[in-house]
Protein backbone atom coordinates (compact mmCIF):
# COMPACT_ATOMS: atom_id res chain seq x y z
CA UNK A 1 0.00 0.00 0.00
CA UNK A 2 2.97 2.27 0.37
CA UNK A 3 4.25 2.06 -2.69
CA UNK A 4 1.35 2.92 -4.34
CA UNK A 5 0.70 5.86 -2.22
CA UNK A 6 4.01 6.56 -3.30
CA UNK A 7 2.79 6.07 -6.91
CA UNK A 8 -0.19 8.38 -6.38
CA UNK A 9 1.99 11.09 -4.23
CA UNK A 10 4.08 11.12 -7.76
CA UNK A 11 1.66 11.28 -10.09
CA UNK A 12 0.04 14.31 -8.90
CA UNK A 13 3.57 16.01 -8.26
CA UNK A 14 3.07 15.99 -12.05
CA UNK A 15 -0.08 17.07 -11.99
CA UNK A 16 1.02 20.00 -9.90
CA UNK A 17 3.84 21.22 -12.34
CA UNK A 18 1.80 20.99 -15.41
CA UNK A 19 -0.96 23.28 -13.60
CA UNK A 20 1.70 25.44 -12.05
CA UNK A 21 2.56 26.76 -16.21
CA UNK A 22 -1.17 28.01 -15.99
CA UNK A 23 -1.38 30.13 -13.06
CA UNK A 24 0.79 33.15 -14.36
CA UNK A 25 2.20 33.95 -11.16
CA UNK A 26 -0.90 32.44 -9.30
CA UNK A 27 -2.77 35.34 -11.30
CA UNK A 28 -5.14 32.53 -12.71
CA UNK A 29 -7.73 31.40 -9.89
CA UNK A 30 -8.46 27.92 -11.28
CA UNK A 31 -4.99 26.60 -12.03
CA UNK A 32 -3.98 28.03 -8.98
CA UNK A 33 -6.37 26.21 -6.70
CA UNK A 34 -5.86 23.12 -8.74
CA UNK A 35 -1.82 23.76 -8.79
CA UNK A 36 -2.09 24.03 -4.28
CA UNK A 37 -4.90 21.25 -4.09
CA UNK A 38 -2.79 18.60 -6.10
CA UNK A 39 0.11 20.14 -3.74
CA UNK A 40 -1.78 19.18 -0.76
CA UNK A 41 -2.64 15.29 -2.60
CA UNK A 42 0.77 14.71 -3.23
CA UNK A 43 2.14 15.35 0.21
CA UNK A 44 -0.32 13.91 2.14
CA UNK A 45 0.29 10.33 0.16
CA UNK A 46 3.70 10.96 0.53
CA UNK A 47 3.75 11.73 4.30
CA UNK A 48 1.54 8.34 4.46
CA UNK A 49 3.39 6.58 1.99
CA UNK A 50 6.91 7.69 4.66
CA UNK A 51 5.63 5.73 7.37
CA UNK A 52 7.05 2.15 5.93
CA UNK A 53 9.48 3.43 3.12
CA UNK A 54 12.56 4.68 4.11
CA UNK A 55 12.79 8.46 4.08
CA UNK A 56 15.51 9.08 1.21
CA UNK A 57 14.06 6.33 -0.73
CA UNK A 58 10.75 7.52 -0.73
CA UNK A 59 11.72 11.27 -1.84
CA UNK A 60 14.21 10.06 -4.60
CA UNK A 61 11.43 7.80 -5.63
CA UNK A 62 8.89 11.13 -5.36
CA UNK A 63 10.56 13.39 -7.34
CA UNK A 64 11.82 10.41 -9.76
CA UNK A 65 8.02 10.27 -10.65
CA UNK A 66 7.62 13.95 -10.81
CA UNK A 67 10.65 14.76 -13.07
CA UNK A 68 10.34 11.86 -15.42
CA UNK A 69 6.50 12.71 -16.16
CA UNK A 70 6.78 16.30 -16.39
CA UNK A 71 9.52 15.96 -18.89
CA UNK A 72 7.67 13.43 -21.24
CA UNK A 73 4.72 15.93 -20.46
CA UNK A 74 6.45 19.01 -21.58
CA UNK A 75 7.81 17.09 -24.77
CA UNK A 76 4.21 15.68 -25.95
CA UNK A 77 2.19 18.87 -24.81
CA UNK A 78 4.86 21.81 -24.98
CA UNK A 79 6.92 21.00 -27.70
CA UNK A 80 9.98 20.68 -25.43
CA UNK A 81 13.17 19.25 -26.74
CA UNK A 82 13.30 15.53 -27.10
CA UNK A 83 17.04 14.94 -28.52
CA UNK A 84 19.09 11.52 -27.40
CA UNK A 85 20.75 13.18 -24.69
CA UNK A 86 17.77 14.55 -23.12
CA UNK A 87 15.65 11.07 -23.23
CA UNK A 88 18.89 9.22 -22.07
CA UNK A 89 19.02 11.23 -18.59
CA UNK A 90 15.71 10.58 -18.05
CA UNK A 91 16.25 7.06 -18.47
CA UNK A 92 19.30 7.24 -15.88
CA UNK A 93 16.19 9.05 -13.74
CA UNK A 94 14.13 5.76 -13.98
CA UNK A 95 17.08 2.93 -13.53
CA UNK A 96 17.30 4.92 -10.34
CA UNK A 97 13.85 4.82 -9.02
CA UNK A 98 14.01 1.19 -10.28
CA UNK A 99 16.87 0.63 -8.26
CA UNK A 100 15.92 1.75 -5.16
CA UNK A 101 12.38 0.56 -5.28
CA UNK A 102 14.06 -3.11 -5.76
CA UNK A 103 16.64 -2.28 -3.08
CA UNK A 104 14.14 -0.84 -0.69
CA UNK A 105 13.88 -2.83 2.85
CA UNK A 106 10.04 -2.15 2.59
Amino acid sequence: MAWTLLLVAGVFEIVWAMLLKFTDGFTNVWPSVGTVVAMGISMVCLSFALREIPMGTAYVVWTGIGAVGTVILGIVFFGEPKNAIRLMCVGFIIAGIAGLKLTSPS
